[in-house]
């Protein structure tokens, strides 16, 4: 793991750990927090020769090539009408170029020819099938598959799998911004292999780290009151504050214990916290329980986090990362409607699609509408998930450094990132969910750290 990552991991728990009520009561807080931050770790499973796992900064472990490139899968996804995705065993991605809409997007229908044809890839172009040798032997969940072609390609749990020309660097999950769920297009995940972490519990990407549940996704929480021996919740704190118990066939592993809290009783603990969830929590995978003195959600690894001159905003819904004056930032998702579902929001890609929803086709309007955030003179790109970019706002693509009329912006996993002119004062969210169903086909969301309604803290 890069020393700069783990820096990250620990500057963004001090971050989070603030919420004693006076100086002494946070350094401990800080301190305790710190101590709960780690590398999320996998469990070990077969591989064939050639493949790895590797650690990511926001999406944890991921499968890899020998190059430690990630391992994507485009599985099948019911969309209104129809579906898009690849059935289990049966590759889909070919060197063809998709030239009309599918009608898979309602209310659009199939049959309407897409932009940029002279440009557009194939869907190969974009996702690079990950190719077998002819003699390649499955093992596990590993088969392999015979595309139409007669080539061979490796599948994992019986999807075919690809690395991404988006990837710069192994362990980078750049391709895969954003989840398959609602009424979002039928994007690429990561392939990964399963955590180390007991029956009973799950983790979740979101914006500030990997965070734990349990699987009926119940927030995971710690106290600064407790040891790895000793439990300052009891009998009313109980109430609240549930402890979550472990089998008597519950096995240890690295960073999990059992801590007896009394004879016969056994709860878990992780990294040396005993583990609870909070009855009072509204919503499935929340930070509410963090809002009380003491206590604090479970990640099993942190973000990078964003760069300094960003705020923190309260919002009704919760927290939304801000830039320096206060201003929501941004993300903008999109991905077309043709049988392949190529993205359509990396700024290698068609820009078509983003002026036309912020600026009716107008890109001077675009950017009045929604302006870049703009990187300093002397800023770098602080991780793989916070970079600068150099972009053209002319056509909406990539810019040589320094180019006449570029624009020095920040980005959010290689897309840049945006403020809104509709929004008057910190807090505001009034672009969140503009576009195509809440802005989950094309659009724009907020770049939520915590929400407390509609669990938009998820990428």
């Amino acid at each position: 793991m890069k020393k700069s990552f783990m820096l990250a991991a620990v500057a963004m728990a001090a971050v989070l750990a603030a919420g004693a009520a006076n100086a002494q009561d946070k350094a401990r807080a800080a301190r305790d927090a710190k101590a709960m931050i780690g590398v999320e770790r996998a469990k070990d499973v077969p591989m064939p020769p050639g493949f790895k796992i590797m650690p990511s900064e926001i999406d944890g472990p991921v499968f890899a090539d020998a190059n430690g490139m990630t391992l994507y899968k485009w599985q099948l996804k019911a969309l209104r009408n129809g579906s898009a995705g690849e059935r289990k065993n049966e590759p889909a991605c070919y060197d063809v170029k998709t030239t009309e809409t599918a009608g898979l997007m309602s209310p659009y229908p199939p049959g309407l020819v897409l932009p940029e044809l002279d440009t557009r890839p194939a869907c190969t172009d974009v996702w690079k099938p990950v190719y077998a040798a002819a003699n390649s032997q499955g093992i596990d969940k590993w088969t392999v598959l015979t595309r139409k072609d007669g080539t061979k390609q490796w599948a994992y749990d019986g999807f075919a799998l690809y690395t991404s020309v988006l990837d710069r660097a192994p362990g980078e999950v750049a391709a895969a911004p954003k989840k398959a769920r609602g009424d979002a297009p039928s994007y690429r995940e990561a392939v990964k292999p399963p955590s180390d972490i007991p029956p009973g519990f799950e983790v979740t990407s979101t914006t500030r780290g990997r965070l734990l549940s349990t699987t009926s996704q119940q927030s995971v929480y710690f106290f600064n009151g407790d040891t790895a021996t000793k439990t300052g919740c009891t009998g009313e704190c109980t109430q609240t504050w549930k402890p979550i118990l472990a089998p008597s066939v519950g096995q240890t592993t690295e960073g999990w214990t059992i801590f007896e809290r009394s004879p016969g009783v056994r709860q878990w603990a992780f990294r040396g916290k005993p583990l609870y969830i909070n009855v009072l929590d509204r919503e499935g995978r929340s930070q509410e329980g963090s809002d009380t003195p003491g206590w604090h959600n479970v990640y099993l690894q942190m973000s990078p986090p964003p760069p300094k001159e960003f705020t923190v905003q309260v919002t009704s819904s919760g927290e939304v990362l801000a830039d320096a004056s206060g201003k929501t930032i941004y993300t903008y998702a999109c991905a077309d409607d043709s049988v392949d579902q190529l993205n359509c929001d990396h700024p290698s890609e068609t820009q078509v699609y983003r002026f036309g929803m912020c600026g009716a086709g107008d890109p001077d309007r675009c950017v009045t509408t929604f302006p870049y955030v703009l990187a300093g003179k002397d800023a770098q790109s602080l991780s793989q998930s916070w970079t600068v970019e150099w972009i053209d706002p002319k056509t909406g693509k990539f810019a040589e450094a320094n180019a006449a009329g570029a624009l020095k912006v920040w980005a959010y996993r290689q897309r840049p990132v945006y403020t809104y002119a509709g929004d008057k004062r910190p807090g505001d969210i009034n672009a969140d969910g503009f576009g195509e169903f809440r802005g989950l086909r094309n659009g724009y969301k907020a770049l939520w750290l915590r929400d407390d309604f509609y669990n938009g803290a998820g990428d």
